[in-house]
């Protein structure tokens, strides 16, 4: 853990401007990176955003936070001195390994891989990131400075060093870590979650009930703010379009072919 001073956020999406602000907050030096120059742009007027909300509760200050965090579109520079990757790119395995395995090219020795993909499993690009034994699954929930719920998850070539140090890098930044004792597509939470979600396309796509009641049912009876197509909102329609999609063309499931 003490060789983990600077983190690099592959991917300026929500979930890389989360991840690499709440690592600022914690005294890492983070670099978020990205291919676009507009998604870094959004990237900073967002963690903006998020720092007026969170910065009475900063313990050093808006500034010093602000000056932890650097944007950049250059990944091989950025890689040279990272100690944890933390990457975010769409739920596509290939890319996952392609991005990877030119870090890995470029990356200390030292430097563990980590990704924050939402359904698919680690060993799926494991060869391919080009240091089996440093990749894991470290997987957050938004916002999460609120839902400080970390999932860890190694795939069989992980090793035990890797597995511990990504622990204490997730408690170091106030997150709870969940440690999964095999693959599973999903995790915890979000296993539970597609399950609500998939039931809840499918009363609408079965005419059963509207969207609309489907979500005053759920919210009236669980007092939760947010009904199922609610939190698809929140989630973002593509991303929830691109991984049912992926799982319904994986499975030949008829089921989540229609919804998709």
């Amino acid at each position: 853990m003490t060789d983990i001073k600077n983190v690099l956020i592959v991917g300026a999406g929500t979930m890389g401007q989360q991840i690499g602000l709440q690592s600022a907050i914690h005294g890492f030096s983070v670099t978020i990176y990205d291919i676009k120059e507009d998604a870094l742009s959004t990237a900073q007027r967002r963690i903006k955003r998020y720092l007026d909300i969170l910065e009475d509760d900063l313990e050093d200050g808006r500034s010093s936070v602000e000056q932890r965090l650097r944007f950049t579109t250059n990944l091989i520079e950025a890689a040279h001195s990272a100690d944890l990757v933390s990457e975010s790119v769409p739920e596509d395995p290939e890319l996952k390994g392609m991005v990877f395995g030119g870090l890995h090219q470029h990356a200390p020795q030292h430097c563990i891989f980590t990704t924050n993909t939402s359904t698919l499993l680690p060993s799926m690009f494991a060869e391919t990131s080009g240091r089996p034994t440093k990749l894991v699954a470290l997987h957050f929930h938004p916002d999460v400075w609120t839902s400080n719920v970390a999932d860890v998850m190694p795939h069989p070539s992980t090793s035990q060093e890797t597995i511990d140090t990504t622990v204490a890098f997730a408690r170091a930044i106030d997150q709870i870590p969940i440690v999964l004792e095999k693959e599973h597509s999903g995790y915890v939470f979000n296993t539970m979650l597609v399950s609500l979600l998939g039931a809840a396309n499918q009363l609408v796509v079965g005419e059963v009930a509207s969207h609309q009641d489907v979500d005053r049912a759920w919210m009236g009876i669980m007092h939760t703010p947010s009904g199922p197509f609610g939190i698809m909102d929140y989630i973002g329609l593509d991303t929830v379009y691109k991984v049912t999609n992926f799982w319904a063309e994986r499975n030949q499931d008829p089921l989540q072919q229609r919804v998709a």
